[in-house]
């Protein structure tokens, strides 16, 4: 049906077994040809020879099906029927074929007079209910329920079924009287208690339906789902007073039952009581008998709140009571991770994901949430060592291959690094972000191996992927402009990188650099000013090559002042030296 499954679709729906199929139909045919042998008023008596026909084009028909030439057994159970207009058993396996196919309305006509044929057959009222139920012919499932019930009357589901249909005819007093009838045959049971509540709560009656649980109160006085129930039908009615009364009591009869602290909690936070409603999350939570997919749904639900403080301090905080209460279950420490990172606990968080992947190794974004880490963190061992275990277990991660790489590249390990994000780039197409981090990845290790070559083919791709990645235009520009090849292009790409990411020194150093060797050294002296204004770090690069620019303007002794300069910060080589020495530029 449109918006509720019938329950007898277990036994219409099941594909019986060949053996029992061909056994079942045998016997119906075997009964039908019979009983039409007996009907001459209806067709003519069939001769012996045609009788043998029939026969054998039935279990023709019956082969064709078992090897599932569909349109050949249908083609076959067609000519049983035409030869013989009462073969019950052809008319339900032909209505079969057709509702295969999804074709319920001609299957229709072919169970209704399979059914007027055998009105005993439970199996044909049962299809023909599925026929009707599919094609939404809702109006003609109350007989072929009142028949399925005459047929077999203590089998409780065709009951449920035939309320079913009421429900959605909207025949709600009619769907009552059936659930009467079941409590009849089965007495009172939940089902009968929830379906009985649908329909009170439909029909507005509140009272009736909160009076029916009170009454399995009484009788049930320590059943605490009773009161589970009874609180959310007067919390869904606007009634939360009364929920509330009916949870607190519930609270005191079974203080370690979660499903009551999490209604609670519901509550509390409807009337805007936060801290109650914090409490009882954290009672619930402590509680192991509740769904740790539950918990992490519910801890989930702050993301929405972030960054505010309170609701990260919240989350953290469930998520660690996640931890004692599902010490061996690895989700917890990941999403106890999760938290921690969110809270800025890296070293923590670190832990939470060892200790996740030491509970179970299986889930990847753990792997790579750990290795994050140990990047942030400068751990480059520890990245390397967790990366490369994560690849032992996850080979085709693109992600993390280029991690690794990330990892063996700050180690200078160049050649090793290639390997890896050679494997991202292989492994990866569709992510264009992790494509050009790559490419321009392998540009910056190439370069570092003397491949000029490579390193430019390298670049270009990433450039190809995303033109506009600012560190990929800013690393191959001074690369460009450190062997004074390319210089148009190297600015280009240069004051592009800062237009996208204003205000960075290094990308504004580069430009400097670039215009200085482009001997533009009026505007190169106006770029290293930028950026030694905008350097946090005192880099004696920056200095050397502000040095370099003010002597080609004729300033000298500032020159001299910022060679010096570059030497106090910490660098050293031998043409630095030179130029203080001999207060001169070289090169």
């Amino acid at each position: 049906m449109k918006d509720q499954g019938l329950r007898y679709s277990n036994i219409r729906n099941r594909k019986l077994s060949q053996l029992i199929a061909v056994f079942l139909c045998l016997v119906s045919c075997l009964l039908s040809l019979k009983a039409n042998a007996q009907k001459q008023t209806v067709s003519k008596t069939m001769s012996s020879l045609d009788s043998m026909d029939v026969k054998q084009l039935f279990f023709s028909a019956l082969r064709e099906k078992t090897v599932e030439n569909l349109k050949h057994a249908s083609e076959l159970f067609e000519r049983v029927i035409q030869a013989d207009p009462l073969n019950d058993a052809s008319l339900y396996e032909l209505a079969n074929l057709k509702k295969i196919q999804n074709d319920y309305a001609g299957a229709q006509p072919l169970l209704e007079r399979a059914v007027a044929v055998k009105p005993n057959n439970e199996w044909y009222w049962a299809a023909l209910a599925d026929s009707y139920e599919k094609s939404n012919n809702i109006n003609k499932l109350e007989n072929v329920f009142n028949q399925l019930i005459r047929i077999n009357p203590n089998k409780t589901e065709y009951y449920y079924d035939k309320a079913n249909a009421y429900l959605i005819l909207k025949r709600y007093d009619d769907a009552l009287k059936v659930y009467d009838e079941v409590e009849q045959i089965s007495g009172p049971t939940d089902d009968l208690l929830t379906n009985r509540q649908k329909i009170y709560l439909k029909q507005g009656k509140v009272d009736r339906a909160a009076a029916d649980i009170e009454k399995a109160i009484a009788a049930n006085p320590g059943q605490i789902r009773y009161y589970l129930l009874l609180s959310e039908i007067y919390n869904s009615n606007g009634l939360s007073d009364k929920a509330l009364a009916v949870l607190l009591k519930a609270e005191k009869l079974d203080a370690s039952n979660g499903m009551v602290h999490l209604a609670l909690a519901d509550i509390y936070r409807d009337k805007k009581n936060n801290d109650a409603s914090f409490n009882e999350l954290t009672l619930a939570f402590a509680i192991p008998d509740i769904n740790i997919d539950q918990k992490i749904r519910i801890i989930a639900g702050y993301y929405p709140k972030f960054p505010e403080p309170n609701a990260k301090a919240s989350a953290l905080e469930l998520s660690r009571i996640l931890t004692i209460a599902h010490k061996n279950d690895s989700k917890a420490f990941a999403m106890y991770g999760d938290m921690l990172l969110q809270n800025e606990k890296l070293k923590d968080g670190k832990a939470a994901y060892k200790k996740s992947i030491e509970l179970d190794g299986q889930a990847y974004a753990v792997h790579e949430q750990l290795v994050r880490i140990e990047l942030s963190q400068n751990d480059l061992d520890g990245a390397i060592k967790d990366g490369e275990n994560a690849l032992s277990l996850f080979p085709n991660q693109a992600w993390m291959n280029y991690l690794v790489g990330v990892a063996w590249a700050q180690k200078k390990n160049f050649n090793k690094a290639l390997g890896y994000v050679k494997n991202a780039t292989s492994l990866e197409i569709q992510d264009k972000e992790l494509l050009s981090l790559s490419f321009s990845l392998l540009g910056d290790c190439y370069h570092d191996l003397k491949n000029n070559k490579s390193s430019d083919d390298a670049y270009d791709k990433a450039l190809a992927v995303n033109p506009d990645n600012a560190y990929t235009l800013n690393n191959y520009a001074y690369y460009l402009s450190l062997r004074n090849e390319g210089l148009d292009k190297a600015a280009q790409m240069s004051a592009r990188s800062n237009q996208l990411q204003p205000n960075t020194a290094s990308f504004e150093d580069t430009y400097a650099w670039i215009l200085f060797m482009q001997k533009k050294y009026s505007d190169a002296k106006l770029w290293i000013e930028k950026a030694l204004a905008h350097d946090k770090d005192n880099s004696a690069v920056k200095y050397e090559h502000y040095g370099d620019i003010l002597f080609y303007i004729g300033n000298t002794d500032g020159a001299v002042q910022n060679w010096k300069k570059a030497r106090g910060y910490g660098e050293q080589s031998p043409v630095l030296e030179r130029k203080i020495n001999e207060k001169k530029y070289i090169e």
